[in-house]
C-alpha cells in the first residue's frame, strides 16, 4: 500500500501555471511543474549496500537545484548591471537563462525577456514565476529539453528548444527507458505529462547547451562590442580523446551505478546503467555555502545531503581530477633542481568553465628538522596566493613559468580575461579575450589545431613542455647543502572561486555583492583543496 499512499500524495502537490505565450498558436496553460510533482517518487531509492541513491535528494542537494538561490551568482549579476546599467535587462535575460531557466524560457516564449532581480529573493516564493524562478534547474526543464539543434552553435547559450505548444496533459519528458502502461498513467497524473523514450538525454549535446556560454561584451553605453567564450568544457572535451572514445559528459558527472536500480519508488524494477543525479563537478565549495547560510539563502535541502554532495565533490576530485609527480632530482653545489609534471585526468581543460577557477602548484622543500627551506604557492587565510602578483594588482597577473627558481613565482593554472583595450579584468561584461589560458589540457587536445574559443593564450602556446595532458614545471632552488637530505612536496591546490575574483566584486556596492562578500570573507580558508600530491627525498 506504500506505492499507493504515495500517488495519493503526489496527485495532492500544486503544478506550476504558465501565462499565456504571446505569438504561440494554441499555446499551453502550463509548460513547466514544480519539482515536487516529479520528487516523491523518484525518492526512497536505496541500494542493497545501504547507500541512498535516490534522484530526488540528489538533486535536491546539488548545483543544479540551487542555480538560482546561488550568492555568487546574484552578486556577479548585479556587479555587472551596475556596471552597465543602460544594458541591465539584457544582461538580467542572458544570465537568467541558465541559473532561472523555466521563468526565463516561459517569458521568452511570451516574447519578453527573462528577470533575476525580480524573483529575489528566492524565500519566500512570489507567484508561479517565482516558484519556477526557485526550482532552478529542475526536473522538467532539462527532461522536456527536445533533440533539436542539439551540439550545434546554435543550441549554446541556453539554446535549447522546449515545445511551446503542446497542452499540459499531452506533454512528453524524455527519459532513456521504455515506462509501461501502468507506470505512464501514474506519472501522467502525477506530472500531467507522458514520460518518452529518448536517447539524446544520455547525450553531451544535451549539457552543452548551457554549458556552452558565449557573453555579449558591452561598451560603456550598453552597445554589443563582440563575444567571449566565457565557459566552453563541451568544446574543450569535442577536441580530445575523450571525445573519440565516447566518454560523456554525463559518464563523468553522472556516474552510473554498477548494477540495476529502480527509478522509482512506486512500483519499481531493477533499470540498468541507473545514473545518479548527482552532478558533481568542480564547485565543493558552494555546498558549504549553502549548508552554513542555509536560512538566509532559502535553502530546503537537508544539511547532511549537502554536506555529503560536498564530500563527493571532494572525493571525485581528489581522484579523478590530476595526478602530479616529482621527477629528475638533482642536489650539488648548493643547488637543487627538480621537475615537477601535472597530468590532467578529465575530459577538458583543468580547471574548466567559470572563468574564477584556478589550480596552482605548491611546491615545498624542508630539512631534516622539518623548517620550510623554500616554499612556492603558498596560500593564505584569505584565499590569496603568495607571491601571486594578481591577487596583489588586478591590474596585472602572474606568467607562465618553465623554469621557477623564486619563492615569489607560482604555477598558477588559469583564465586570465581582458576588455577590448588589453585591460585586465573579472568583469564578464567588460571581457573579449583572454589573455592567459594555461589551463591544463585534456588527453588528446592538440594545441596547435584548437580553435580560437578554446586554444592555449600567452606563454604556455610556446612552451613545449605545455602539451596534452599535462604540463612540466622546473624548479631551480639555491640551497645549503650542510643540512643534508631534504625533503620536497609538490601538490596541485584548487580553488573554484580564485580570491581576485572574489575581492573585485566589491567595486560595486550592493545588497547581494555585500552579502557574498561576507560569506567568502568567513568561509575562505575553505576555499581551495588539494587535488593531488608527492613527496620525494634529496640525498646532497
Amino acid at each position: 500500500m506504500t506505492w499507493l499512499i504515495t500517488l495519493l500524495t503526489i496527485l495532492a502537490l500544486p503544478l506550476v501555471a504558465a501565462a499565456q505565450p504571446a505569438g504561440v498558436h494554441n499555446p499551453p496553460t502550463q509548460m513547466f511543474v514544480a519539482s515536487d510533482s516529479c520528487l516523491a517518487c523518484h525518492n526512497n531509492l536505496v541500494t542493497e549496500s545501504g547507500k541512498d541513491v535516490s534522484i530526488g535528494s540528489n538533486w535536491q542537494s546539488s548545483l543544479m537545484a540551487h542555480s538560482s538561490r546561488d550568492p555568487y551568482w546574484q552578486a556577479s549579476v548585479q556587479r555587472e548591471t551596475l556596471a552597465h546599467p543602460s544594458a541591465e535587462q539584457s544582461i538580467q535575460d542572458e544570465c537568467s537563462a541558465c541559473h532561472m531557466p523555466m521563468t526565463r524560457y516561459r517569458s521568452q516564449v511570451q516574447g519578453q525577456k527573462g528577470s533575476v532581480f525580480a524573483h529575489l529573493p528566492i524565500l519566500p516564493a512570489r507567484g508561479q514565476a517565482g516558484l519556477l524562478a526557485a526550482d532552478g534547474v529542475s526536473c522538467s526543464m532539462c527532461h522536456q529539453i527536445q533533440a533539436d539543434k542539439l551540439g550545434t552553435k546554435e543550441s549554446f547559450t541556453a539554446g535549447f528548444v522546449v515545445d511551446a505548444t503542446t497542452p499540459l496533459g499531452q506533454r512528453s519528458v524524455f527519459g532513456p527507458y521504455d515506462i509501461d502502461q501502468g507506470r505512464t498513467r501514474i506519472m501522467q497524473s502525477a506530472s500531467r505529462m507522458s514520460p518518452t523514450t529518448a536517447a539524446h538525454v544520455q547525450d553531451s549535446a544535451l549539457c552543452a547547451s548551457c554549458h556552452t556560454l558565449y557573453t555579449h561584451t558591452r561598451g560603456p553605453n550598453g552597445q554589443v562590442l563582440g563575444q567571449l567564450p566565457e565557459q566552453v568544457p563541451y568544446l574543450e572535451w569535442k577536441h580530445s580523446e575523450y571525445y573519440e572514445q565516447s566518454q560523456s559528459c554525463q559518464s563523468c558527472h553522472m556516474p552510473q551505478l554498477a548494477h540495476g536500480m529502480s527509478i522509482s519508488s512506486v512500483m519499481g524494477q531493477p533499470r540498468e546503467n541507473f545514473s545518479r543525479h548527482v552532478f558533481r563537478g568542480g564547485n565543493f565549495f558552494m555546498p558549504k555555502i549553502f549548508n552554513r547560510y542555509r536560512k538566509e539563502l532559502g535553502v530546503s535541502a537537508l544539511s547532511q545531503d549537502l554536506a555529503l554532495a560536498s564530500k563527493e565533490t571532494e572525493d571525485h576530485l581528489k581522484t579523478s581530477a590530476a595526478r602530479i609527480a616529482i621527477e629528475n632530482i638533482q642536489y650539488a653545489h648548493g643547488t637543487l633542481t627538480a621537475d615537477v609534471t601535472v597530468i590532467n585526468l578529465a575530459g577538458h581543460k583543468l580547471p574548466t568553465a567559470y572563468p574564477s577557477r584556478r589550480a596552482w602548484i605548491r611546491f615545498t622543500i624542508t630539512d631534516p628538522d622539518g623548517r620550510a627551506v623554500f616554499v612556492s604557492g603558498q596560500v593564505n587565510p584569505d584565499g590569496s596566493i603568495q607571491g601571486n602578483v594578481n591577487d596583489v594588482h588586478k591590474d596585472t597577473f602572474e606568467g607562465h613559468y618553465t623554469i621557477i627558481d623564486s619563492p615569489d613565482q607560482v604555477q598558477i593554472y588559469e583564465a586570465i580575461m581582458a576588455d577590448p583595450d588589453g585591460e585586465v579584468t573579472t568583469g564578464l561584461i567588460e571581457a573579449i579575450r583572454f589573455i592567459k589560458d594555461n589551463r591544463i589540457l585534456p588527453k588528446g587536445f592538440d594545441k596547435a589545431s584548437a580553435h580560437k574559443d578554446i586554444m592555449v593564450q600567452g606563454r604556455a602556446l610556446r612552451d613545449h613542455d605545455f602539451t596534452e595532458p599535462g604540463d612540466t614545471v622546473r624548479y631551480e632552488v639555491q640551497v645549503d647543502s650542510d643540512r643534508g637530505p631534504l625533503n620536497i612536496r609538490a601538490e596541485l591546490l584548487y580553488q573554484p572561486i580564485g580570491f581576485r575574483w572574489a575581492k573585485n566584486l566589491r567595486e560595486q556596492q550592493g545588497a547581494e555583492i555585500d552579502r557574498f562578500v561576507s560569506y567568502y570573507d568567513s568561509m575562505a580558508a575553505q576555499s581551495w583543496i588539494v587535488l593531488a600530491r608527492d613527496s620525494k627525498i634529496a640525498q646532497p
